[in-house]
Order: structure tokens, then C-alpha cells, then sequence
């Protein structure tokens, strides 16, 4: 029974994060640039997005597998759910730097250029970095999701 309840708890998760990978996304690759207000909202949704959604999700799939992990021997001996757990740490650590921090830093930048206050071309710097973050975090998403799915048997030599 709890393992069934820690596996429903995971996959929740994972369809938190990858929704949010993906809202987060498609709201930078639309965001207004014509208006820095209109701009600033749309900041202000993805800060949201990442603290609302992204990161309880995140949490929520890398504590519920750990614990999928430790309540099930089958899982602790396979070399794919260990992958899987490195995978997931470093995509919550990547998470809270990149998306987490950054979001609510584009978020302060595009308020303040919106007030007349910062420099509008600060944003381009954070919007290119942003991109390789999302699709590189987006990607390991979906390669978590293979590896639970495939549940390739993986050697320890």
C-alpha cells in the first residue's frame, strides 16, 4: 500500500514539474517585449509558476522517489533508480539556482525597468541564459520519465 501511495505521489509530481517546464517556457518565448509593463506581468506568472508549482512538484517527485527507493528492495539493488536519483537531486539543485533564483531576479529586473528604474538590457542577458537552464532541466525531466518507464538494466562494473 505505500508503495503504491509514494509511486501515485511521485508521478504527480513528475507531471507537476514537466507542466511547469513547460508553462514557464511557452510564457518566456510569448512574453511581450513591446511593453516592459506587459513584460513585467508575464515575469511576475512565471515567478509564480516556479514557486507555486515547479518547486513543491520538484520536491515532492525527489522525496517520494527516495523513499520509493528505501521502501522497496527491488528499487534499492537497480542501478537505473539510483541514475534516477542523481538525476533528481542535481535537477532540484539546478532548479532552485536557475529557475527558482532567476525567475524572481528577471521578475525584480523587469519591475524596475517597468518603473523607469533598470536597464531594460539586463533582461536580454537573463532571458539567454534562461533558455539552455529550462531545455537542459526540461530534458532531464524527460529522460527521468524514460528511465521509469524503460527501466533499462544497467551494470555496475
Amino acid at each position: 500500500m505505500l508503495g503504491k501511495i509514494l509511486k501515485t505521489l511521485h508521478e504527480i509530481g513528475a507531471v507537476g514539474v514537466v507542466g511547469s517546464f513547460a508553462a514557464y517556457i511557452v510564457l518566456v518565448a510569448t512574453a511581450p517585449t513591446q511593453s516592459l509593463v506587459a513584460y513585467a506581468a508575464v515575469r511576475q506568472g512565471i515567478a509564480a509558476i516556479a514557486k507555486w508549482l515547479l518547486v513543491p512538484s520538484l520536491g515532492l517527485v525527489l522525496i517520494s522517489g527516495l523513499l520509493g527507493i528505501a521502501a522497496n528492495r527491488a528499487y534499492a539493488n537497480a542501478a537505473w533508480a539510483w541514475v534516477k536519483a542523481l538525476l533528481g537531486v542535481s535537477m532540484f539543485e539546478g532548479t532552485l539556482l536557475t529557475v527558482g533564483a532567476g525567475a524572481r531576479h528577471a521578475a525584480e529586473l523587469s519591475a524596475a525597468a517597468a518603473a523607469g528604474q533598470g536597464d531594460p538590457a539586463q533582461l536580454a542577458d537573463v532571458l539567454h541564459g534562461e533558455w539552455g537552464s529550462l531545455w537542459l532541466l526540461l530534458s532531464l525531466s524527460i529522460i527521468n520519465i524514460l528511465l521509469a518507464v524503460w527501466r533499462p538494466r544497467l551494470s555496475r562494473h
